[in-house]
Order: structure tokens, then C-alpha cells, then sequence
């Protein structure tokens, strides 16, 4: 084993895999995407694509970083040789790239957390909008950039142990006691039935074949489960041979999409109370930080309360996310050239800074990496984990299964899934995917 770090315990492995998953694509990606037009159709796709495609694949990254102990950049290699070297680049690239881009969010996530609590919430939508302009640019988006990253580094830099698991173990209780609490909020506004009624519970036979419906269900599975980045890959190098893998991954799926249906219950209600149907269909950007913060505005001290706890949780939701997506280069500078982790650290850190600047200044820029790094690459790397796991090399994805006494029906069940299901669905994602974001 190359990596001689371990989790404390499976409960430890499966809070931490879970913090990977929910993130802001859970909070704020989720209601964006429904909101465009594919209601209960994008909900019943969203679903199947995470149990049928996502979550075996899910499995086979899990298997291929436990089994070989390396990084996400050599575990392809050791299993299947050197000319599967760039399925872990891609997995390098794919995790600088988003998090380039995501700790941009973080960043403005946390400004207008502390904006709301030293000032207060805007009192109109003007100076609202005054406020977002000051945030995503110039030198405020920078500095909450590279804070956001600096966070995210000290965290890594502690070690699996002492740095995520922990972060891990209080976060993800913390978050779940504030999505709870808000979705209870949300029930009492004038909105929720018709919020309900609307973006999850409208059905419409039509959006099963729209293309931007099909591409956003994939992209919502891909990132919210955070499959095929390599983030769960360098987690599972540190579990030991009797972890049960199918209960690790149905957990981290089951709690995953609890968090995104209960983000949901908070935002749909809003939307509709609020009047930001039109708002949110353009720009999740624009309704998370202008309209958002000015309906809840109109609620006086309750609404301050209550987007002190929206940001607070959204800020907790990035930086678990964020330490996953930093742990991949990080593991890799560690199993590749043996550096010590404080170093591996640093120089990720700075080079993902450095990648994340014309995010920091470009909204277009921003959006582009989001649809790339965030969707097409992340998409492709679950079809080469399917592919790999499921044809390549299949009795590497048995055994280690069979070592961790999964019953034998349910190997056969994964596998038939992972060669015969997943690679032709994720095929046709990502070609619909290309289609549609050619198109737009």
C-alpha cells in the first residue's frame, strides 16, 4: 500500500464520502436546474440516472482505490497499465477545474454570510445587485477566493485523521440540523404548496426527451454524487479490506439525495413566496445572492435569522465539498513523488488559485468551467470508471467485493449493471450533454 494513512472508522469514511457529495450543487444546483423546465420529469430522471448508472459506478471507484491503495492519478495504471495514465490526469484535471471555479462561490458565499451578519440584508433589490457586482469582482472576489482556498488547505493539511474526518464528523451533523430546521421554516410560507407543486410534483411527458431536461438530470447526478472526479477514488485508498463497499455507497447516495430533496423543501417555497420563478431560470447566481437575500429581507429579524442559516449552511456544504476536490492533487503529489503533505498541499492550493482567477473575474468564464469541469469531464470519468472496472479489469471488481463478504448475487447484479447499463447510458449523457451545450 502507497499510502499509509487510514480512517478512524467506517462512520468516518462515510460522513467524510457524503461530505464530498453535498456541496453547493445540492443546495443551489438542484433548485437552478429543475427550475428550467423539468419539474417532476427532471426529478424521475435525476433519481434513476443516481440508482441505476451513478451508484455502481460509484462502487467501482470505491473498489479501485481501496483495491490498489494509490492515488487517483496511478490506481488506473496499477490495475491496467500505462496507457490508462490519462483516466487519471483526467481525474487531476477534473478536481483542479472544479474546485478553481467552486472555491469562487465559496468565496461569496462567505462575504455575504458576513455581510448579512454585520449589516444586515439588503433593503431592495438595487442594492442588492450593488452588492453582488462589489462581490464578483475586482479585488473582493479575489480575496474571498483565496481565503475560501486557504480554509479549504489547512483542513487537507491536517490530515485524513485530524483534518477531514474531523471537519467531516462535526460538519455534516451541523448541516443536516440546519437543512432540518429551515425546511420546517419553509412549510409556513405562502408559497410552499404552490413551490411543491411546481418544480418537484408537475409532470409534464414532454421533458423525458428535452434535451437541456436529460443533460441537467446528468449533470445534477454527476456532481451532486461526485462520482468520476476521483475525490471518492483517494477516500477509499485509505479504507481497510472489510468495509462493506454497496452499504458505504448506498449510504453516501441515500443521505446525498436527502440533502438535495431537503434543499429543495427550503428553496422551492421561497421561490414561489418571493416571486422569483423568473429570476432563478436565468441565474441561480442571481437568485442566491440579489433576490434571495432581498425577499427574505422583507421578513425583518426572522428573514435575517434565516439567511444567516441558509449562507452559514451553504458555506459548511462548500467547504466539505471543497476539501475532497483538494485532496485529489494533494494525494497524488504524495503517491507520485513522495512529497510530505504539508508541501503537496501548498502547491496545489497555489496552482488552483491560479486557475480559479478568470472565474474570480468572469461570470461567462465561470459558467463555462461550471458546464466542462463540472459536467462533461466529470461525465466521462465515470464512463471510463464503468468501462475500466466493468470490461477491463472485472475480477479486480469482484474480488474485492467477494474479500468484504458481499453476497455473491449482488456482485453479479453490480457488475451486469457497471458493463451492460452504465457505459451506454453515460454514453449517451455525454453526447447529449455536448449536443445541447453546442446548441446553447
Amino acid at each position: 500500500m502507497a499510502i499509509k494513512e487510514y480512517w478512524r472508522s467506517r462512520l468516518g469514511f462515510m460522513l467524510a464520502a457524503t461530505g464530498s457529495a453535498v456541496g453547493l450543487g445540492n443546495l443551489w444546483g438542484f433548485a437552478y436546474r429543475a427550475s428550467q423546465g423539468g419539474g417532476g420529469a427532471f426529478l424521475f430522471l435525476y433519481l434513476l440516472i443516481v440508482l441505476v448508472v451513478c451508484l455502481p459506478v460509484l462502487i467501482a471507484e470505491m473498489v479501485l482505490g481501496r483495491s490498489t491503495g494509490h492515488s487517483p492519478l496511478l490506481a488506473p495504471v496499477t490495475v491496467a497499465g500505462k496507457h490508462w495514465q490519462p483516466m487519471g490526469w483526467l481525474f487531476v484535471v477534473s478536481s483542479c477545474g472544479i474546485l478553481a471555479f467552486y472555491a469562487v462561490l465559496m468565496g461569496w458565499t462567505g462575504v455575504t454570510l458576513i455581510q448579512v451578519l454585520t449589516q444586515g440584508l439588503p433593503v431592495n433589490i438595487t442594492e442588492a445587485e450593488a452588492f453582488f457586482a462589489g462581490l464578483s469582482g475586482g479585488r473582493a472576489a479575489l480575496l474571498s477566493q483565496l481565503i475560501s482556498l486557504v480554509l479549504t488547505a489547512l483542513v487537507v493539511a491536517a490530515g485524513v485523521r485530524s483534518g477531514i474526518e474531523r471537519l467531516s464528523r462535526w460538519g455534516l451533523l451541523l448541516l443536516f440540523a440546519l437543512l432540518i430546521g429551515l425546511a420546517i421554516w419553509a412549510t409556513g410560507l405562502d408559497g410552499t404548496e404552490g413551490g411543491y407543486r411546481t418544480f418537484l410534483l408537475r409532470w409534464d411527458w414532454t421533458q423525458l426527451a428535452n434535451l437541456t431536461t436529460i443533460r441537467n438530470a446528468f449533470t445534477q447526478a454527476f456532481f451532486s454524487v461526485g462520482t468520476g472526479i476521483g475525490c471518492i477514488l483517494s477516500y477509499s485508498a485509505y479504507l481497510d479490506r472489510q468495509v462493506h463497499l454497496p452499504k458505504e455507497a448506498v449510504s453516501v447516495v441515500g443521505m446525498d439525495t436527502a440533502v438535495g430533496l431537503l434543499a429543495g423543501m427550503v428553496t422551492f417555497p421561497v421561490v414561489m413566496s418571493f416571486d422569483l420563478q423568473g429570476v432563478i431560470s436565468e441565474s441561480t447566481l442571481g437568485t442566491i445572492f440579489i433576490a434571495l437575500p432581498t425577499g427574505l429581507a422583507s421578513l425583518g429579524f426572522s428573514g435575517r435569522l434565516v439567511a444567516v442559516s441558509f449562507f452559514g449552511l451553504a458555506f459548511l456544504a462548500a467547504i466539505t465539498s471543497a476539501v475532497s476536490l483538494l485532496e485529489v492533487p494533494v494525494a497524488c503529489l504524495i503517491d507520485r513523488l513522495d512529497w510530505k503533505r504539508s508541501n503537496a498541499v501548498w502547491i496545489s492550493t497555489a496552482v488552483i488559485f491560479v486557475l480559479g482567477l478568470p472565474a474570480a473575474t468572469s461570470l461567462d468564464t465561470l459558467g463555462w468551467m461550471d458546464s466542462v469541469f463540472g459536467g462533461l469531464l466529470l461525465i466521462l470519468g465515470g464512463l471510463l470508471l464503468a468501462v475500466l472496472l466493468g470490461w477491463v479489469v472485472p475480477s479486480r471488481f469482484t474480488k474485492d467485493l467477494e474479500q468484504s463478504a458481499t453476497p455473491p448475487v449482488l456482485r453479479r447484479f453490480l457488475l451486469v449493471l457497471l458493463r451492460w447499463v452504465s457505459p451506454p447510458v453515460i454514453m449517451l449523457g455525454l453526447v447529449i450533454s455536448v449536443i445541447d451545450l453546442a446548441q446553447g
